[in-house]
């Protein structure tokens, strides 16, 4: 997801985002700790995704 693209996004939709990276970032970190998985960049990438959003579902909250 593209910074511009989170942007946009409510606060509703950005909660739900976030919950919905996190479930995919935890399904990830289990699945190369069972064995490795064929791209281990799809942990670093979805970790910063959660970032991303995290930054900005904090960043509408201060501006309200």
């Amino acid at each position: 997801m593209k910074n511009t693209d989170i942007k946009k996004l409510s606060v509703d939709e950005l909660n739900e985002n976030i919950k919905v990276e996190g479930q995919k970032l935890h399904k990830l970190k289990f699945a190369h700790a069972i064995s490795p998985i064929e791209n281990p960049m799809q942990i670093r990438d979805t970790r910063k995704n959660v970032a991303r959003l995290q930054t900005e579902l904090r960043s509408k909250v201060l501006a309200k």
